[in-house]
């Protein structure tokens, strides 16, 4: 069985790397070496052929370059990790190095040009995304001014006591996952929620508008099942990454999500529910006293989120030239593995 999720994403804020709470306490993380992103990619995949079955998990760690690339694989039941070494931070202790050069076909490379245009495109992405949540707390401004918090803080209290009722408290340290659930990447803006809530008993769908506190919301439910002692799957906003998107609790088989543009999905199974802010703690109206403004705030935000899209777009151009002077054969692929297989 394969879990995906990403913990890599293009933001307003930048690069976001939440990869440390998905590894903390394994045995053994690898990290793979090699010039070319695609190479080590082929050697994930090769991987997760090789770990996943009926009985064994494989988590799969998608990547924010696009779907042709992924960051990293995780064993968690044997304690194994594999990931691209793009995403390791330097001053992380304990990681072994394997340097796939020495298996592949050594190239002369000119990459000097593709890298740096890479990266002056990916930066205006991120301007450009910065830019455009700047505007987007406009937006909040407008529905902030008709909130009622008092309403919305008793939904929480309402959901949490009705999830949590008649489970035990646990007395142990809970963990936090911190994960994304998609972003957008030199394919435009994807996301996996459908994959991850496909076999949960209960799947929430939050609705509302910005500012109209669907991220407090999810955070006071991480807070509640954190000090009950049940680990969390806290998935983040990757256009503000301070803000949550989806809350998921293995043990207690339910997750909510903001179900809003630009992942607006509607409930289509029993155990499926709609949590609704706007109807529930906005003053009745406002998304008509305030048209014209809400409109023009949200073509504005807009457009740079596509002017972003657009950037990252042009740097995936640049990435797959750099990708072009790589390969990596069949049978340097079996060495590989043949390689791992003896060492793990």
């Amino acid at each position: 069985m394969k879990n995906y999720y990403y913990v890599t994403a293009n933001t307003a804020k930048g690069f976001l790397n939440l990869l440390p709470s998905n590894i903390e306490g394994l045995q053994q993380v690898i990290s793979l070496k090699h010039p070319s992103q695609k190479v080590k990619a082929k050697i994930l995949r090769q991987l997760v052929l090789k770990y996943e079955s009926s009985t064994n998990t494989v988590e799969v760690l998608k990547s924010a370059l696009g779907e042709d690339y992924l960051d990293g694989v995780v064993i968690r039941k044997k304690g194994i990790a594999f990931l691209n070494d793009s995403i390791v931070p330097s001053d992380m202790d304990g990681v072994i190095e394997l340097d796939l050069s020495h298996f592949t076909l050594k190239t002369s490379v000119k990459n000097t040009i593709q890298n740096e245009n890479f990266k002056h495109h990916t930066e205006k992405a991120y301007k450009d995304f910065e830019t455009g949540l700047r505007i987007h707390d406009d937006l909040e401004e407008i529905y902030i001014k008709e909130m009622h918090f008092e309403k919305a803080d008793e939904m929480a209290d309402r959901f949490i006591q009705e999830r949590l009722q008649g489970q035990p408290k646990k007395t142990r340290d809970a963990h936090e996952y911190h994960r994304l659930f998609g972003t957008t990447t030199v394919d435009g803006p994807v996301n996996i929620i459908p994959h991850i809530t496909e076999n949960l008993s209960h799947v929430f769908y939050v609705k509302g508008r910005a500012g109209t506190g669907k991220s407090t919301f999810m955070k006071k439910v991480v807070s509640a099942c954190i000090e009950h002692g049940y680990d969390t799957e806290i998935y983040h906003c990757s256009f503000d990454p301070n803000s949550l998107d989806m809350v998921l609790v293995p043990d207690l088989h339910f997750c909510l999500f903001d179900s809003t543009d630009p992942h607006e999905f509607f409930p289509t199974k029993e155990n499926e529910e709609v949590i609704d802010l706007y109807e529930g703690a906005v003053t009745p109206g406002t998304d008509e006293k305030y048209a014209d403004e809400i409109n023009k705030v949200n073509d504005h935000y807009k457009s740079y989120m596509k002017k972003g899209v657009v950037e990252l777009k042009k740097a995936g151009e640049y990435l797959e030239e750099l990708e072009q002077q790589y390969s990596v054969t069949e049978q340097e692929q079996k060495e590989i593995l043949k390689f791992i297989g003896e060492k793990v």
